[in-house]
């Protein structure tokens, strides 16, 4: 009776945080939508977002935190909306404004070049009626010509000044397709997170202690591999595999990741430039690559999830939500070829109730490739 009572207390209090919690965040989210100033909507919103990062990684954390970002990059894209709109607004008056000035200054040189021809004192004391009528002329004719540099100065202002507000206007317009790129890989990260936990806590933080574990079997494989020796640029060290599965690996891959002085760096940033299938996002074509590495498995590459903020990588707490490599497969092979010279390494690790092999090469100047889920 006592464990029942026990168990009952313990389900009240964890729904009671529950409700109160959302109760919270309920009435924080219309603090922010209350404020009628776009700016102080947008603070509100970072501030927010803050607040839940500071909080432990529960679900409904994680779905608050993406409806609040999702508000803000809405807002953000509002904002840049804005800018470009008043922006256009004055490059129009700036627009209308040197077709006047430019027709003006046209029409005036004209006639400064008609005076300019009798502008010789000599030519205005013959050709005035008296003195004084050519001294009249000749001051007006330098009046015309400091009105025409007056009129010149403002046209090339006008220019440079347009000059400038276009490269903004275009400046903006660039930052707007970033904004609503942003907006729609958040749109799909979170319904990637409602589809893979299926809205249960339980799921949500098993998918994060996978992320962990395979983390530390990374680590531990950096300080314990086997070194199998020296490697040149193109050989072959691994096959694709599924190594890891169920605990670590949800499918047949490579992860290939980077690190530079211990951090992960983009492997785009190594690797030459060539086109791949894009299948995180719907399949197309893209062009990626930067560096001279030739790509460690043969094409056509498929790319499953880019590096950095993708709609999977909510699970990698560790790395601030970034995922920290490519995952690819080959259509035509899979084995896996050294991109560079270096010392290969080898190691299988636990990962939750699963083995992950790995493989990874020194390349030097504390440069090192890994080659995760091989067979």
């Amino acid at each position: 009776m006592r464990e029942t009572v026990k168990k009952i207390l313990l389900l009240a209090t964890v729904f009671a945080l529950v409700f109160f919690g959302l109760k919270i965040r309920n009435v924080l989210a219309e603090a922010c939508a209350d404020k009628t100033n776009l700016n102080d909507r947008i603070n509100c919103y970072e501030d927010e977002l803050s607040r839940l990062g500071a909080q432990s990684k529960t679900l409904s954390n994680q779905i608050a935190q993406f409806d609040a970002q999702i508000k803000l990059t809405t807002l953000k894209i509002s904002q840049t909306e804005e800018k470009i709109s008043l922006l256009g607004g004055r490059i129009d008056q700036l627009e209308g404004s040197l077709d006047a000035l430019s027709a003006a200054f046209s029409s005036r040189a004209v006639e400064t070049y008609k005076m300019a021809r009798v502008g010789d004192p000599v030519l205005l004391i013959v050709s005035a009626p008296d003195l004084g009528g050519a001294i009249s002329r000749f001051h007006y004719l330098q009046r015309i010509q400091e009105a025409d540099r007056d009129l010149l100065q403002k046209l090339q202002t006008a220019q440079d000044t347009y000059k400038v507000e276009k490269t903004d206007q275009e400046q903006l317009q660039d930052e707007l397709e970033k904004q609503k790129a942003n907006l729609d890989a958040q749109k799909k990260a979170k319904n990637a997170l409602l589809a893979q936990t299926k809205n249960d806590e339980k799921r949500y933080q098993q998918l994060l202690s996978q992320a962990i574990a395979e983390k530390a079997a990374v680590e531990r494989a950096l300080v314990s591999g086997v070194k199998v020796g020296p490697v040149k640029r193109g050989d072959p060290i691994a096959l694709v595999g599924n190594s890891g599965y169920p605990g670590c690996s949800t499918g047949k891959h490579l992860h290939f990741e980077i690190r530079k002085n211990n951090t992960w760096v983009d492997p785009g940033g190594y690797l030459s430039g060539k086109t791949v299938i894009d299948e995180q996002n719907g399949g197309g074509n893209v062009s990626l690559g930067s560096g001279s590495w030739p790509w460690p498995i043969e094409d056509t590459v498929r790319l499953t999830q880019f590096y950095g903020h993708t709609p999977y990588s909510w699970k990698y707490a560790y790395s601030g939500g970034l995922h920290t490599g490519y995952d690819m497969v080959s259509t035509s092979s899979d084995v896996i070829r050294a991109p560079a010279d270096g010392t290969l390494f080898k190691s299988a690790q636990s990962c939750g109730s699963s083995t992950i092999n790995i493989a990874y090469i020194e390349h030097g100047d504390n440069v090192v490739s890994l080659y995760l889920h091989v067979q």
